[in-house]
Parts: structure tokens; C-alpha cells; sequence
């Protein structure tokens, strides 16, 4: 059988021969009293003899996987463990008792992450998320020794998971034996929704954040915002999502969601979604961005006020998503009231979208705001260059062609400064250009570079 298709259910049919694990001393006898007590005992049984001897099943758990090699046995041991935490999630404090402070019961899951079938990839994946997740804090600290080790090396994997799933190609970066073809979609991938769903737990931590966006693991996540459909696209979605909000809080991760594509597919997410749950986190998310650099501009350009609007009538049962709308609409309300035109103008150019909005054409914007071109070495007419090397969207080329005429003509130097930033060669490429709107306004720009702005304002549209 397939082992990415193998349930926990058909692993725990099998008889694991622990009498014979004995006599090779890999199970001691107090260890092999310890498991007819338990195996396949009913849950009631099984519940009582963890809350009578917990700490003693973890340990011995454990040991079997540390010592015992087997895969069969290593699948059962680790459907045992998963069964007990998904059953109670709070029993993975079990693994953090006093009485197993000199116990490693980490090492085992995660070298079985790089050495196991999927089967044991996946589960010991879920296993450490649950054990991390359940530390024992003091006050604000957080108790563990040799944790960023093992965090660092489970982010590792996971973003394996994600970066090579998301390639269509492997579901392991590193790993030859699990190569999936996506040719029959009755067999579905599991590394990215496992590898996310961990993601999901984890990043509260500072150091998962760290080695995360270390890793250059963000731009993993962006793709996978989208609007779904199906059950599992849509819990694939909210985890994704979460991931987006936890990730809000650490501010090297926000450098990259500024400059990432991350709002415009957060924003379609919001608008299309009926789930409550992902509306709610994408605008949590929205929330905590808002304050930050140029995203309350970005949410302004995306429309996303109009958009709260209409999600503020709709009937919502969340009360933290309502008190969030209200929230996100006045402080949306108050940013467009601070922007100033300029500000609206710089964070168009540098999505790279341009449009003819009435700024480019007005007069009085023009000799407003030229001098702020100059801000951070002209860097707002570098990228209206860089949109011209790099767009292929006609509307945006005519734009830029325009708004680089536009800058000729008010700036005393504007000729001058074009110039030295070779913006002649990159807008003689257009003057041929298959758009016509295109090449009216790369000759335009053309001839105010040749022949100042004087001389050229016949050809204006």
C-alpha cells in the first residue's frame, strides 16, 4: 500500500510481537507490562491509564522509538502517540514531566522526519508540533533546553515540503524515495497541507519566525493565498492565512508582505470568501498591517474600504471579526484622510500597476509634488524606469512613458536627470510598440527629453 494513503486506523490492526522485542532486551518488563495494559484496550482504558501514568507511556513510547528501527513498529508506536494527542491535545504536556527532564523526546521525531516513510513523516511532523506547542512557560520565557535546535530543524523540513509541493514535481526537497505525480488527482499531495497546518501552530514562536523568514519561507506561502472552494482548499486557505497573521507580528517578515503581492491576493480572498473562519484572520491580519509603512495606502488603492463596507452587511456571528471591521473601517477612514496625493501616487508606482488616474494628468499635482521625485535619490523615477524594462501591461507602459514626460516638463532639471538615468534607450524601445496608446506617449516622452518641454507640448494628449 501506498504509504502516503495509509490511515492510523489500518496501522493499529497489526500485532506488534513485544513479547519478542523483550528477549533482545529492546522493550524492557516493566515496558512490556506497561504495553498489554494498554494496546488495544478501548479509549476509556486507555485515557485512564494516562491520566494514572502518563509520564511512564511517553517514556516508554519513546524508547521504543529511539531503539527499535522497524517501520512496521515505528508506524505503530508513532499511530499510538497520534491517537493519544489528537484524542487530547493537552496530553502533550506528558512529554514535558519532570520525571523525563533528562529524556531527549524530541531527537526521536525529528530524525524520523528525514529517515521515514511519509506515513512517519507526517505523523512525527504533527507529534512535534503538538509537543512544541505545549512547552511549559514561565511568565513570558519559555522553558526547553535545546529547543532552537529542534525548531530550526522542523522548519527546515517544513519548508521543504512546501517549497518542493508547490513545484508540482516532489513533495521533498531532499528526499529520492517520495516522488509523487500529479497525474491522478484521486491521489492527493499531503506535504504542503501538512507542512502548513504545522506552520500554523509553530510561528508564535520568535524563533520559528526567525528561521522561517531566514529560510526565505514567506514567498512559499504567498501562492497558496487564493480563494477556494473545497473543504480541503479551504482549510488549506485558513492555515495559510493564520500563517499570513502570525507572521504580522515579526517585522522582517512585513518587509517582505510590503513588497510581496501578498495584500492584492489577501484582499481577493476577503471579498470572495463565505467562511467566516478566513475572513476573520485575513482581517485580523488587515488590523495589525494597517500602522505599518505603506499598507494603509496599499488597502486604499485595493479598494478594501468599500470592500469592509459591504462585509459589515453581512450577518457575522464572530464577534472579534465585527469589533475588527469597525476597527479596520475608522482607521481606513482616518489613513485617506493623512494621505496625501503624492503618498496615493508613490505606493501606485511601486506596485507596478499603473492606471490613468486624474493625478497623472493634473497640473497642480505636478507642480505640487515634482520636487518630492527627488526623495531617496529619484527613487520613485527609477522604478517608473524599471516599469518600462519590466511590464508587459500596456496600460502601465503608456503610463510610466507619460508620467517620465511629465516629470521633463516641471522639474528645471527634469531633462537633465532623465537623461543621466538612460531613460532615452528604454523609451526608444516603445516608440514601435504593437499598442498605440503606447507609442503616442513613448514619442511624447521622446521629444520632451530631445527638445524640452517647450517645444515638444504640441504632441500632448
Amino acid at each position: 500500500m501506498d504509504q502516503a494513503e495509509l490511515s492510523i486506523e489500518q496501522v493499529l490492526k497489526r500485532d506488534i510481537p513485544w513479547e519478542t522485542y523483550m528477549n533482545t532486551k529492546l522493550v524492557s518488563a516493566k515496558g512490556l507490562q506497561l504495553l498489554r495494559r494498554y494496546d488495544k484496550k478501548p479509549e476509556s482504558a486507555r485515557a485512564q491509564l494516562l491520566d494514572e501514568d502518563g509520564p511512564a507511556y511517553v517514556h516508554l513510547f519513546v524508547s521504543i522509538l529511539r531503539d527499535i528501527f522497524k517501520e512496521e513498529t515505528v508506524e505503530y508506536v508513532l499511530a499510538l502517540i497520534y491517537e493519544m494527542l489528537s484524542a487530547n491535545p493537552t496530553r502533550a504536556r506528558l512529554f514535558h514531566d519532570e520525571s523525563l527532564a533528562n529524556e531527549d523526546t524530541y531527537e526521536p521525531f525529528l530524525r524520523l522526519l528525514w529517515k521515514g516513510n511519509w506515513f512517519i513523516q507526517e505523523k512525527s511532523c504533527k507529534i512535534l508540533a503538538w509537543i512544541i506547542s505545549a512547552r511549559p512557560k514561565a511568565g513570558n520565557a519559555v522553558i526547553g533546553n535545546g529547543i532552537d535546535d529542534v525548531l530550526k530543524g522542523l522548519v527546515e523540513w517544513l519548508c521543504a515540503q512546501v517549497s518542493s509541493s508547490s513545484s508540482l514535481l516532489f513533495l521533498s526537497f531532499l528526499f529520492v524515495f517520495f516522488l509523487v505525480k500529479l497525474k491522478q488527482p484521486s491521489h492527493p499531495t499531503r506535504g504542503v497541507p501538512i507542512a502548513i497546518s504545522c506552520l500554523s501552530s509553530l510561528l508564535k514562536e520568535p524563533v520559528v519566525r526567525s528561521s522561517f523568514v531566514q529560510a526565505d519561507g514567506v514567498k512559499l506561502l504567498v501562492p497558496l493565498i487564493s480563494p477556494a472552494s473545497t473543504q480541503q482548499s479551504i482549510q488549506l486557505l485558513y492555515e495559510t492565512c493564520l500563517c499570513i497573521w502570525l507572521l504580522s507580528y515579526y517585522e522582517p517578515a512585513i518587509e517582505y508582505l510590503a513588497t510581496s503581492r501578498t495584500m492584492q491576493r489577501l484582499t481577493e480572498v476577503v471579498k470572495h470568501s463565505t467562511k467566516e473562519k478566513v475572513v476573520r484572520v485575513v482581517i485580523l491580519t488587515f488590523r495589525n498591517l494597517l500602522p505599518k509603512g505603506t499598507f494603509g495606502a496599499q488597502m486604499v488603492d485595493l479598494g478594501l474600504p468599500h470592500i469592509i463596507h459591504s462585509l459589515k452587511t453581512q450577518a457575522w456571528s464572530d464577534e472579534d471579526l465585527l469589533d475588527a471591521l469597525n476597527q479596520l473601517e475608522e482607521g481606513l477612514k482616518d489613513k485617506i484622510k493623512k494621505l496625501s496625493s503624492f503618498d496615493k501616487y508613490k505606493q501606485e508606482v511601486l506596485l507596478g500597476h499603473l492606471d490613468w488616474n486624474p493625478m497623472h494628468k493634473e497640473t497642480n499635482f505636478w507642480r505640487e509634488n515634482v520636487t518630492c521625485f527627488e526623495e531617496n535619490d529619484f527613487q520613485i523615477l527609477r522604478v517608473l524606469l524599471t516599469i518600462l524594462d519590466t511590464s508587459s501591461d500596456p496600460r502601465s507602459l503608456a503610463v510610466a512613458c507619460f508620467d517620465i514626460s511629465q516629470f521633463i516638463q516641471y522639474h528645471a532639471a527634469g531633462r537633465v536627470i532623465v537623461a543621466d538615468l538612460k531613460a532615452k534607450e528604454r523609451v526608444m524601445k516603445l516608440i514601435n510598440h504593437e499598442n498605440a496608446e503606447v507609442t503616442k506617449n513613448a514619442i511624447l516622452c521622446i521629444q520632451r527629453l530631445l527638445l524640452g518641454a517647450k517645444y515638444a507640448s504640441f504632441l500632448q494628449a
